[in-house]
Parts: C-alpha cells; structure tokens; sequence
C-alpha cells in the first residue's frame, strides 16, 4: 500500500504532467489560430488610417462590419454564402481588431468615417453595408453620415438604443456575470481554459445565447457556432476593441433614425441574451420603411436561422435597384 507521502508524490507528478499538457496545448492551438489568420488579410491606407480587410466574391459590394470579438475574419464567416449568391464581399476589421490600430478617437461616427474611406480606397462609390451587433452603431452612422454612399442596410443582433421606457428583453447582466465575462475574455489564457473546458459557459456568456439551443441544433449549426468560439482566439489581438466595443455599449445615444433614406432590414431573436430584440424592434419602427424580422430562438448567433437569413439578406439587396456601384 502507498504511503501518505509516496500519494502526495504522486499527486505532484500528476498535476505537473497535467500542467504540462494543458499548456503545451494552449501555446498549440494558439499558434494555429494565428496561423489561421495569416496571409488571409491586406491593410490599405485610408485618410482614416491602415484598415484591414479580406474580400471575396464579385457583383453587388456589400461592407460587412462585424461585432464584438471579431474582425474582418469574423465578417468572411458570415459574407462567404453571400459572396456565392452574387455578392462582392469586403469584410473590414474596425477600430482595435487585428490589424486595425485602435484611434484616439474611435467612436461609432469616427468608425462610419472609416467606413466611407475605405470605400475611397477601393475605388467604391457606394456600397450596401451589414452591421452585426457591435458593429451596428457604425453602420448605423454611415448610413446617416453617408446617404448617397449607402446603398442598403441590414442589421443583425444590433447593438442598439432603446428608450427608457421600453421594456427590456433581456435581463441585465449581474454585476457577478458582467465580472466573469470580463475574465474569460481577458487573455488569451483565460479564454482558451473557458473554451476548452467550459464551453457551455462561453456559448451562454460570450456568444449569449442559450446552450440547450445549441444542443439541438442541425450538425452544420453546431459546427458554426463551435467555429465561432474558437476563432474568438487570439483574444489578445482583439482587446482594444473588445474594451472600446464596451465602452461604446455603455454609452449608447439615440440616433437620427428618421434622417436613414437607405432600404433597411433588421434581424433579431427573442431570446438573444445581450437582450437585442427590443433594440432592434425600436430600431426598426423609427427607421422610415424598415423590415423587421424576428425569431422566437436561436440567440445572439442566430442558431438554427442562418441559411434563412441569408437567403433573406441576398433578397433583400438584390431587391432594390440603387444597389449599384454607380452615384
């Protein structure tokens, strides 16, 4: 029988061997995520500054700007099915992600400004535009800032202003889960551990949606939302934006709406955890003609609605004739 001290030996052995593998494969898949995103990119200069961006397809531009932990990486992930049903796809990373240095000034207007000079550098006269949660404000922003440049606008999950007085479709985070949140998404380590071994958590807490959504999903929509989690990483390359992104969240202001000329679609789903349904809805009746097209499930990543809505989205671009790269 072992001795309590040759048990303790043991237990040691154990945890260094652990220790060891978990961080032999943390440096392995942290390696790959930036292998991934190698090569995949280019950086142009704007009069607003080096902007990132990858772009694929031909046909109608469309400017995807992605949310809160993403890049231009996270915009191809969503543009690639549109750039297969005639769209030419420009995901750009904002303000702080990846390749985008973060400004002293990085506002949602200074973000829309960027927007418009990126088109300048690519020799665009007007394109549709998405704006996917966190990147709504902005998109928001061109489309007011930029009428004749913006020739479409869609929203999805949009990080957006409701009144006081509307009721709220979420509950507010407590001020425990609004702490651990900022820890998964705090470093590199902290996210791949999150990830790895509490995945369930990071589905409802980073992605905000509801896990069991996700269990019951399509094999092909589970494979999405697994591919979302893990090309989060490396976090490290997205803090910036990541805590201007949360600054921004928590000092949203009312738009000028009414003064959005461009056709707009707006998605949303009732049970998204960060609570985007109200938002989207008020966005939606103060936007002067705009579509609203809401879901009963699937959370902040649409689980289970992602071909619909991309059908929905190229029919609707497709649909108004000022989508055309002419002024």
């Amino acid at each position: 029988m072992l001795q309590p001290s040759s048990l303790g030996v043991l237990a040691l052995i154990v945890l260094i061997l652990v220790s060891v593998w978990g961080y032999l494969a943390f440096r392995r898949d942290l390696s790959a995520s930036r292998q991934r995103l190698r090569g995949t990119s280019r950086v142009i200069d704007t009069a607003c500054g080096p902007i990132e961006y990858a772009e694929t397809g031909s046909g109608i531009p469309l400017l995807i700007v992605h949310g809160a932990g993403g890049g231009f990486d996270q915009g191809m992930e969503l543009g690639r099915p549109l750039a297969d049903q005639g769209f030419r796809v420009i995901a750009m990373s904002r303000f702080g992600y990846l390749g985008t240095p973060l400004p002293a000034d990085a506002s949602p207007a200074a973000q829309a400004a960027a927007h418009a000079a990126l088109l300048d550098a690519l020799g665009l006269p007007r394109a549709a535009i998405l704006g996917g949660s966190a990147g709504a404000p902005s998109a928001m922003q061109f489309a007011i800032r930029h009428p004749d440049r913006c020739a479409a606008l869609v929203l999805l999950v949009p990080l957006a202003y409701k009144p006081p007085e509307a009721a709220p479709s979420a509950p507010v985070l407590s001020p425990w889960a609004e702490k651990l949140l900022a820890a998964i998404v705090g470093s590199n380590a902290a996210y791949w551990i999150a990830a790895r071994f509490a995945r369930n958590m990071v589905i409802k807490r980073v992605l905000a949606t509801p896990p069991q959504v996700v269990r019951f999903a399509t094999p092909a929509e589970r494979a999405r939302v697994s591919r979302i989690v893990d090309d989060i990483m490396p976090i490290s390359s997205r803090a910036q934006g990541l805590l201007n992104d949360a600054r921004m969240a928590a000092s949203l202001t009312r738009y000028e709406l009414e003064r959005i000329k461009a056709p707009t679609l707006v998605f949303s789903l009732r049970d998204d955890l960060y609570g985007t349904f109200a938002s989207a809805a008020y966005t939606t009746w103060t936007i002067p003609g705009a579509r609203f097209v809401g879901y009963d499930s699937g959370g902040h990543v649409w689980v289970g609605h992602n071909e619909e809505m991309i059908a929905e989205t190229a029919l609707f671009l497709k649909s108004h004739s000022r989508l055309s790269t002419a002024p």
